[in-house]
C-alpha cells in the first residue's frame, strides 16, 4: 500500500460507524449495495478489496477456505477464476454450493454471499484470460494446480517450456482454466457500530424478489 493510499485508508477508518446501515438507507436490492460498498472500498485505498474468502466443502461436508480475487459481479453473480484441476475446483464440482466473505477492515465492513455455483461460459473466461498479465497466462499454463510438485525447478522448467511455445503475446486459454459464477441466495451485510452493537442486514432471494431481514448483532 502507497503511503497515498495508507492516507485515504485512514481517513475512511471507521467511516459508518456512527450513521450504520438502516434499511430504508439499504434498499431493496442487495446488488447495487454492494457495487456501492465495493466501490467505497476501491476508493478509500484499502489494499486489494476485490480479495475475497471463498469457502467450499467435499460432497461428505469436509469444509476448506482460502482466499481468491472477486472478478466480476452482476445480478447473475459473483465470480472468480482458477484452475478446474485445483481442490476448489473438484470441491465446487462435487458439490456446487459456496459461501464468500468479503471485510473491508477500514470501512468496519463485511459481506458474506451464500449461493449455487455455475462454470462461466468458455467465450468469458477467454475474455477475462486475455486481460492478465502474460506471465500470469504463462503460470497458469505451467500450473498443475493442488497436485504434488517434487521440487521448484519442475516448476520453473514447465514456464520455460510454455515460454518457448508461447514466444509472443498470443497465450491461449488452457482447456484446464476458468471461471465460477456464485448465484447469491443470501447476502448478509455487516456494519461495524460503537459497542459492538453492528448492524446487520440480510437478503434472502425467492419468487417475489429479496426479502431483508434484520439480524441481533
Amino acid at each position: 500500500m502507497s503511503i497515498g493510499e495508507a492516507l485515504r485508508a485512514l481517513r475512511t477508518l471507521g467511516k459508518g460507524t456512527i450513521g450504520g446501515l438502516d434499511e430504508l438507507r439499504a434498499g431493496r436490492d442487495p446488488i447495487a449495495l454492494f457495487r456501492e460498498w465495493f466501490e467505497a472500498a476501491a476508493a478509500s485505498g484499502v489494499y486489494l478489496p476485490e480479495a475475497m474468502t471463498l469457502a467450499t466443502a467435499t460432497p461428505h461436508g469436509l469444509p476448506s477456505a482460502r482466499m481468491v480475487l472477486l472478478k466480476g459481479f452482476d445480478e447473475r453473480g459473483f465470480v472468480f477464476f482458477t484452475n478446474y484441476g485445483s481442490r476448489k475446483a473438484g470441491e465446487l464440482d462435487a458439490n456446487p454450493r459456496a459461501a464468500l466473505c468479503l471485510h473491508w477492515a477500514a470501512l468496519q465492513r463485511q459481506v458474506r454471499i451464500e449461493g449455487a455455483v455455475i462454470r462461466v461460459s468458455e467465450e468469458e473466461s477467454s475474455a477475462y484470460f486475455r486481460t492478465r498479465p502474460r506471465g500470469s497466462r504463462i503460470g497458469a499454463w505451467a500450473s498443475k494446480q493442488s497436485e504434488p510438485l517434487d521440487e521448484r525447478a519442475t516448476l520453473e522448467a514447465a514456464v520455460a517450456r510454455y515460454e518457448r511455445d508461447y514466444p509472443d503475446d498470443n497465450v491461449p486459454l488452457p482447456p484446464f482454466w476458468g471461471g465460477y459464477r456464485v448465484a447469491p441466495g443470501r447476502i448478509e451485510f455487516w456494519q461495524g457500530r460503537a459497542n459492538r452493537l453492528h448492524d446487520r442486514l440480510v437478503y434472502e432471494g425467492g419468487q417475489d424478489g429479496w426479502r431483508v431481514t434484520r439480524l441481533y448483532p
